[in-house]
């Protein structure tokens, strides 16, 4: 695909093609340009100036992304020095078997076991670097999130029976020791935040508020440098859209979307950015960056670019987009516009988080003919797939009087939940649930086939009793016979109104598993220019669990900042003027 095609919905501009690099003009040369400074720029920016390579870093906001934003979780095993700390035994190679089912063949098997090899080493680089990984507390149990007091925790299927059957669980979710007035986002910057002052401190230049549209290649095909959109450091504009940026980030982060009055807010915070597009439509000036060694584009997803979205995954179309204001698939259209191929743009995660209260994952989860879906103790973003996948996306979560009351218990003030997790199921409780005598007039009251729903309960209930054998592979331990009247659905579909399913893309650029370089279609590779994040297709582009794009967004940074320092000794460089 390129820029003249119809379903290109981006401003990012066809390659300018040059005779001589040398000749050209440029504004700044260096040997790496970064392009999108969030968790892989930063990684491959730090582990490439520490090899004596130059390295320009560029964002069009304030650099983290959303990496910077996210709950803070990233997923680490194989004996880390956390693990250790709490007693968390745990081996590269059961951490691998785990993996080795999640990923499904996404990567080759020789890059997901070095991405478990260097599991621990890597966490140890981030803790010598300022991470803040070193909290204490173990959650053991099942949970989407953990109280907030814990900061190792299960955040995949690993406690699942027949996943734990085939690698032994340990807990591998690393949440950063850090607090955002009790909210479970807003946490990642514990990580992003001390290695991006470790890698400006080493002596990377980091530019805000500049915009790569365009790469620059050579006759050759090889990328040497871009042309960048930026507002001029220190100045008015710069400050004003800085303040307009933060007030919107600000207003969008302020209110669940689910609750009404967030629609005020989400209306103001548009008006801000609003007001940040009109600077960077006036104010912008344009700069070529000449790139002797390469040039990695690691500027995010493109979960916020509805129009791609539609086209490469219809089934997530009307989810909640879960990302910043860069997760537009720049990076992603800038490698094609070189020739880069694409891959695994259909898989978006979309999280279902229905634990906590724990009570509800003791019930069914059916579709619109009342059949089951999948184990309803998985992971939410496991659970999420199975309901982006059901017919419609239509999805229902059914129990019964008793596990109510249950839940109810499980929320009250003073359980030990995370905030936001109570208001939703408290919200879903209230405004989303319906309720009925049988289950085939609850299957009536929800717009699902009565008899469907009916035979998927009889089942369930003779499988919690030990009869049978359950359908999806729950034990009874897991289950609890849907038996006391009234009964009780809640629409967990991707379009509840109520229930919302946060999602991010998963698919990107494909790259060379041994050097982050881009690949075209015929598998050969794009010289100068690499990927990796969600930019690129990477460990976590098959299924995600909780923090494992993080930690392939460390991974595959590094990756790419050995690589190019392994290229060739940096040249002496000057800064033209």
């Amino acid at each position: 695909m390129d820029p003249s095609n119809p379903l290109w919905a981006s401003p990012v501009e066809a390659p300018l093609v040059i005779e001589d690099a040398e000749a050209h003009h440029w504004d700044d040369v260096t040997d790496l340009v970064v392009a999108g400074f969030g968790g892989a720029g930063v990684a491959a920016a730090l582990e490439a100036i520490e090899r004596g390579v130059q390295v320009i870093a560029l964002d069009r906001y304030e650099g983290g992304g959303s990496s910077a934003a996210n709950g803070g979780v990233y997923y680490a095993g194989g004996g880390t020095k956390p693990q250790r700390d709490a007693g968390e035994a745990d081996s590269t190679e059961e951490m691998y078997k785990y993996l080795a089912i999640e990923t499904n063949g996404i990567v080759s098997e020789a890059t997901l076991r070095k991405f478990c090899e260097d599991s621990a080493p890597t966490v140890d680089w981030l803790l010598a670097h300022g991470a803040l990984l070193n909290g204490a507390g173990v959650y053991k149990k099942k949970v989407s999130y953990p109280p907030l007091r814990y900061h190792l925790y299960h955040p995949d299927n690993s406690l699942v029976p027949s996943y734990a059957a085939r690698a032994k669980p340990a807990a591998r979710g690393h949440r950063t020791a850090v607090y955002n007035k009790g909210k479970a986002w807003g946490l990642g910057w514990g990580i992003w935040k001390p290695l991006a002052a470790a890698a400006v401190k080493a002596g990377v230049r980091f530019d805000k508020y500049t915009e790569v549209r365009q790469l620059v290649m050579d006759k050759r095909g090889a990328v040497v440098g871009v042309k960048g959109l930026s507002i001029p450091a220190g100045s008015a504009a710069a400050s004003r859209f800085a303040r307009y940026i933060s007030n919107a980030n600000w207003l969008l982060e302020l209110l669940p979307p689910v609750i009404p009055l967030a629609a005020v807010t989400i209306g103001m915070a548009r008006r801000y950015l609003a007001a940040a597009g009109r600077i960077e439509a006036e104010e912008r000036v344009t700069r070529f960056i000449r790139a002797r060694r390469g040039v990695l584009l690691s500027a995010g997803g493109f979960i916020l670019n509805s129009p791609m979205v539609e086209h490469y995954a219809p089934l997530y179309r009307r989810g909640l987009p879960n990302g910043t204001l860069g997760d537009t698939g720049s990076g992603i259209r800038l490698g094609q516009t070189a020739g880069g191929a694409v891959g695994s743009m259909d898989r978006v995660t979309g999280w279902c988080m229905i634990n906590p209260p724990s009570a509800w994952p003791r019930g069914i989860v059916v579709n619109k003919h009342g059949e089951r879906i999948c184990h309803e103790g998985v992971y939410g973003s496991t659970l999420g797939d199975a309901v982006a996948h059901s017919p419609d996306g239509a999805a229902f979560l059914v129990i019964d009087e008793t596990l109510y009351r249950a839940s109810l218990k499980q929320i009250a003030r003073g359980a030990d939940v995370v905030k936001y997790q109570r208001q939703v199921a408290r919200l879903n409780l209230l405004m989303n649930r319906k309720s009925a005598s049988t289950p085939e007039a609850l299957a009536r009251a929800m717009g699902i086939d009565p008899a469907g729903l009916k035979k998927s309960v009889e089942a369930y209930n003779r499988a919690a009793r030990g009869e049978i054998a359950d359908l999806v592979g729950k034990g009874p331990e897991e289950m609890s016979a849907l038996t006391t009247a009234p009964y009780h659905g809640i629409d967990i579909s991707v379009h509840s109104r109520y229930f919302p399913m946060p999602m991010l893309t998963l698919g990107g650029l494909k790259v060379d598993e041994a050097t982050g370089l881009v690949r075209r279609e015929d598998g050969a590779v794009i010289p100068g220019l690499y990927a990796a994040g969600r930019t690129a297709v990477g460990i976590c582009s098959n299924v995600y669990v909780s923090g494992l794009a993080y930690a392939d967004c460390i991974f595959s940074g590094r990756r790419v900042g050995r690589s190019v320092a392994a290229a060739g000794a940096a040249e002496p460089l000057a800064r033209i003027a």
